[in-house]
């Protein structure tokens, strides 16, 4: 299944792109509105999703690093176990990787990681954590695995 390596790297190169050329066109908390319910806007995300632990201080930035390399080599390991019947789930486990290697480089070389999604509701009560393509990819990557999980169900003995 290494074959599938191809679509992490597909995610990675789309992450970092779309990151630089976020941080290269807009400052810190600047916005540019898009359509009524969604704008770019520049955030630094130094805790996980959702801006999880973001105020813990600075030792999240490392535990998160070590935590992203363990289940990123986890995945590794599912990935290459993989039948080569198991497109969908070998399909799910490289968007997950792809997501995870793209936020480990912002959080490795800039101890954060670059936000710029940020989608809310019409009348602008409610806003979405910001998020960006690996964010993006992590989650497709759940969605599909959890349906594979459903469509594939191991034979009951």
């Amino acid at each position: 299944m290494w074959k599938w390596l191809w679509l992490s790297g597909i995610v990675l190169v789309l992450d970092q792109a779309s990151k630089w050329f976020m941080a290269s066109w807009l400052s810190l908390y600047e916005t540019v509105a898009v359509v009524p319910f969604f704008n770019l806007t520049m955030a630094h995300n130094t805790g996980a999703a959702f801006s999880f632990l973001a105020n813990a201080g600075g030792w999240q930035r490392w535990f998160f690093v070590v935590l992203t390399l363990v289940i990123s080599t986890v995945l590794l390991v599912w990935l290459k176990r993989l039948p080569t019947t198991a497109k969908l789930e070998a399909m799910s486990l490289s968007l997950i990787l792809g997501g995870a290697v793209g936020n480990l480089i912002d959080r490795v070389n800039l101890g954060y990681v670059i936000d710029f999604l940020d989608f809310y509701n019409y009348f602008g009560q409610y806003h979405f954590p910001a998020f960006n393509v690996a964010d993006s990819a992590i989650c497709v990557g759940a969605v599909l695995l959890i349906l594979d999980s459903f469509i594939n169900k191991p034979e009951s003995a």
